[in-house]
């Protein structure tokens, strides 16, 4: 079952990233998903759509490789890299800066039988923001 379930997690960032498929979400979550992130819940298949139709914006042309998948027991760790180019304005990001972006991260998600019913996403926020040139570098 590990096997499956990381098979899914992979599927599903590729899917929803870098094809821009948002339907997959309701392939591998449960209806009432709790998706942690680092600012904020999602919960449910509108508000993790909205979030990435947000980010899909601002970065049209986002995509994610995804560089390692490990599971135990009901849980599969992923380690992801997301690049893309801000061109569209979003308050999150402010007005298109034409910059780059290299965005890596660690999400832990846990299942309930073939669903995902709960994610914790962490990634370097602060790191995102001095390449957009919207904070200082230190």
């Amino acid at each position: 079952m590990s096997e499956d379930r990381k098979a899914l997690v992979r599927r599903g960032w590729e899917e929803v990233v870098n094809d821009k498929n948002l339907d997959t979400l309701e392939e591998g979550y449960a209806p009432d998903f709790v998706w942690h992130e680092p600012d904020q819940d999602i919960r449910g298949y509108e508000q993790g759509k909205q979030f990435y139709s947000t980010f899909f914006e601002a970065f049209p042309d986002v995509s994610i490789t995804v560089d390692d998948v490990l599971a135990e027991g009901d849980q599969v760790v992923c380690r992801y890299t997301i690049r893309g180019t801000h061109q569209g304005e979003k308050e999150d990001f402010g007005p298109p800066t034409g910059r780059q972006i290299v965005l890596e991260g660690i999400t832990i998600h846990r299942f309930e039988g073939d669903k995902i019913v709960e994610t914790w996403e962490r990634y370097d926020n602060l790191r995102v923001l001095q390449q957009l040139g919207l904070v200082p570098e230190q």
